[in-house]
């Protein structure tokens, strides 16, 4: 049984900040849209703290989240988001994995706990190799 499966709902891509973009990922999302890497930066990510961050759109979803496409970048999305929802404060805190699992529709209400944590060390192995 899969724990989760994503939904492209949009839900985790609304808010402010959290984003984070490697200069990896900066060049190949740059190059997925075609554009330089100094223009992505300018057009579409803020820098704080010394970390390069993507910015939300004034309707307060990601600058890449259109409510009909979803992910424009998704087969390049940053490693926050291509995480989700296997964060270390959900694998190893079964409360905070109940509130995301009462939250996220992609996360299956019928698996356990410990399907999830199953899912997430095998996704791990799987992008190791």
């Amino acid at each position: 049984m899969k724990a989760f499966d994503c939904k492209m709902c949009g839900d985790c891509c609304y808010g402010e900040g959290g984003i984070v973009v490697h200069p990896e990922e900066i060049q190949a999302i740059s190059k997925f849209l075609g554009i330089i890497m100094d223009s992505f930066v300018q057009r579409f990510c803020y820098k704080k703290n010394g970390k390069t961050y993507i910015r939300s759109g004034e309707d307060g979803y990601c600058v890449f989240y259109d409510e009909k496409r979803k992910c424009l970048i998704h087969p390049v999305k940053p490693s926050p988001c291509s995480m989700w929802p296997f964060y270390r404060a959900l694998l190893t805190d079964k409360d905070n994995w109940e509130l995301a699992k009462e939250a996220c529709p992609g996360i299956n209400p019928e698996s356990s706990f410990d399907d999830f944590v199953r899912q997430s060390k095998a996704r791990q192995e799987e992008s190791a190799k």
